[in-house]
C-alpha cells in the first residue's frame, strides 16, 4: 500500500464506520468492500430462476413448500453460522487472524456501509456448495426450490442486516430487530444471533434477556 499519512477518525461515530483495511493488497481489499445492491444484483434473479425451474419439475404445490423448507433452513443456518462460526474466537495466531477478518472487523467497525453484506467471493462459492448439497440430499427436482427458497432468505438477511445499521426506524418489527441487534453488538455479544429471525434465539435460550424484560 503506498505510504501517507495515516488518518485517524475524531468521533465515536467516525470510528465505527472506519474500518481499516483486511488485506494490504488494495485490489484484495477492495474485494471485501461491497455495495448492498451487489447481493440483490446476484441473488434476485438467481432466485427467481432457481424458483421457476423448481416450478417447472414439481409444479407450484410441492415447489412452494419446498421453497418455505428453504427458506426456514436459511434462518437456521443464519443463526448457527453466526453463533457457530463467526463467534468462534481463537485467542492467538491464525484462527485469531481469520476470525477479525471475518466478523471481528464487523464488531469493531459495525457502521461501516461495505462491510454489511457479505462479499461475493465468499457468498458464491458458499451458495454453490449449498445448492450442490441439496442436489445430494434431495435431488436436482427439489434442489431447486429448496435452494430459492434457502438464497431468498440469504437476501432477506444481508438486506435486514444492512437496514438495521443505515436504514429509517421502520415499523415495530423494525424497532425490534434493530434493538436485538443493536444489544448484540454494544451490551452482550453472547445474545442476538439471529438478524432475521429472532425466534431461534428463542428456542436456543440467547434471547436478549434485557430485550425480554423491556417488552
Amino acid at each position: 500500500m503506498e505510504d501517507g499519512p495515516i488518518s485517524r477518525p475524531a468521533t465515536r461515530a467516525e470510528l465505527l464506520r472506519a474500518s481499516p483495511p483486511i488485506f494490504e493488497t488494495r485490489t484484495l481489499d477492495r474485494l471485501t468492500r461491497v455495495h448492498p445492491a451487489v447481493p440483490v444484483l446476484i441473488f434476485l434473479p438467481a432466485v427467481t430462476a432457481f424458483l421457476v425451474a423448481g416450478v417447472r419439475a414439481l409444479g407450484p404445490k410441492e415447489a412452494v413448500p419446498a421453497a418455505l423448507f428453504g427458506y426456514m433452513f436459511w434462518t437456521f443456518s443464519e443463526y448457527w453460522i453466526h453463533r457457530g462460526l463467526f463467534h468462534f474466537e481463537p485467542e492467538h495466531g491464525v484462527g485469531a487472524r481469520l476470525h477479525w477478518m471475518i466478523h471481528g472487523v464487523h464488531h469493531d467497525h459495525p457502521n461501516d456501509p461495505r462491510r454489511l453484506v457479505m462479499p461475493p467471493v465468499v457468498s458464491l462459492p458458499l451458495g454453490t456448495a449449498f445448492f450442490f448439497a441439496f442436489v445430494g440430499a434431495f435431488g436436482l427436482s427439489d434442489a431447486w426450490s429448496i435452494a430459492a427458497g434457502f438464497f431468498a432468505g440469504y437476501l432477506v438477511y444481508d438486506m435486514i442486516h444492512f437496514a438495521l445499521h443505515h436504514g429509517p426506524k421502520a415499523g415495530r418489527v423494525g424497532k425490534l430487530l434493530r434493538e436485538l441487534h443493536m444489544r448484540h453488538h454494544f451490551e452482550d455479544d453472547t445474545c442476538g444471533y439471529a438478524i432475521s429471525a429472532p425466534w431461534w434465539d428463542a428456542v436456543f435460550g440467547t434471547y436478549s434477556p434485557r430485550a425480554r424484560s423491556s417488552r
